[in-house]
């Protein structure tokens, strides 16, 4: 399912968690709570507050989390490509438009409507802050949430 265009994904970042000397009740327990901490975290630091998330996690008690490591994924060479920002609009758009189209041939999760919304508007913010690249373009020209 297109609930992700794996083209726009440009880094990664990751946590490393430790594993040694506890049960596999205990690590699935630490996974779980670890999962909760960073979409909390990636909800509060989001532009539009929301996650590409098709089912959140459970609610749970969170846990310090250790040193993150981020890194871009994309080679140098083609990155300026992959964001420019008029081939990042047209794949949302054609991401948009598959997951229309799988929520309008089968019953599907309130998640993967809520993942389509996320994706629209997230498409919404990029043709905005794209038309504003133009000149004579105002904010009242763009309104946008």
């Amino acid at each position: 399912m297109n609930v992700l265009d794996p083209f726009e994904v440009a880094e990664i970042r990751v946590w490393p968690l430790s594993f040694f000397d506890i049960s596999e009740t205990e690590a699935r327990q630490r996974l779980s709570r670890a999962e909760y901490t960073v979409f909390q975290k990636l909800l509060k630091e989001s532009k539009l507050a929301a996650v590409l998330n098709e089912k959140p996690p459970s609610s749970m008690a969170v846990l310090k989390l250790p040193k993150d490591y981020r890194g871009r994924i994309i080679p140098a060479d083609i990155y300026p490509a992959r964001k420019h920002p008029d081939i990042r609009i047209a794949r949302r758009a054609n991401t948009i438009a598959s997951l229309a189209r799988v929520i309008s041939e089968r019953k599907v999760s309130r998640g993967l409507r809520r993942t389509l919304l996320t994706q629209a508007r997230r498409l919404e913010r990029l043709a905005a802050e794209r038309l504003k690249d133009f000149a004579g373009v105002t904010d009242e020209d763009v309104d946008v949430d």
